[in-house]
């Protein structure tokens, strides 16, 4: 089964893509593990993209899109995918259905993790993250042992600054517009099931299992 998930940062999408993924033998495939590999392996595509990012641009949308098919067309996406963190825009929504066309292949379920900003900016203030392992944690549901020390290494959590109040409100703002369009794309095309993304892991996980038909 071909899947997209859609939502704003902080709806948890990524946790239960790669679960759900798991279980349904199928690859979570997001946007930037399709660039790390592209880079690591020095593929065209991840030279241009290596090339902007060293410089402080945007990738553009045909360099993202190419890597994007690139990784389609690898054997373990062959029986199905989870795709998440593309398509961001509306133009990579229509280059997405066009490269699904050239692959023969069809987008199955789009799944919109909805929540409200206020619950979002509450999770993503509250993560923190270890300065030396890089393990994260969260000051409410998944807080350390002793404060502001990883359990995993003894390393100092640290408060990233894409994660400070202030920063989190600005990229929900700018995140917002930009997903209502691929929600309203998708519903248009009748493909489009709404989780909602504020309950705990295990009622997020059912509504999942639910819309794509999985026991």
């Amino acid at each position: 089964m071909n899947i997209v998930f859609l939502g704003l940062p902080g709806t948890g999408k990524g946790t239960q893509a790669e679960e759900l993924a798991g279980e349904m033998g199928i690859p979570h495939i997001a946007t930037g593990d399709i660039f790390r590999q592209a880079i690591s392996q020095g593929s065209e595509l991840g030279k241009k993209a290596k090339q902007y990012l060293d410089s402080g641009e945007l990738v553009p949308d045909e360099v993202t899109c190419g890597m994007v098919k690139e990784r389609l067309m690898q054997e373990d996406a062959a029986s199905g995918f989870i795709l998440d963190g593309f398509p961001r825009t509306f133009p990579q929504a229509e280059a997405l259905d066009q490269i699904m066309d050239e692959l023969d292949k069809e987008l199955e379920k789009i799944i919109f993790f909805s929540a409200p900003e206020q619950v979002l900016v509450k999770r993503l203030a509250g993560r923190r993250v270890c300065s030396e392992c890089g393990a994260t944690y969260h000051i409410e549901h998944n807080p350390p042992s002793q404060e502001g020390i990883c359990d995993k290494c003894g390393g100092k959590l640290i408060q990233r600054e894409d994660d400070q109040e202030e920063t989190v409100i600005h990229r929900l703002k700018v995140n917002r517009d930009k997903t209502q369009q691929l929600v309203d794309y998708y519903r248009k095309q009748g493909k489009l099931t709404t989780v909602e993304a504020d309950r705990s892991l295990e009622e997020v996980k059912k509504q999942l299992k639910e819309a794509v038909g999985s026991p």
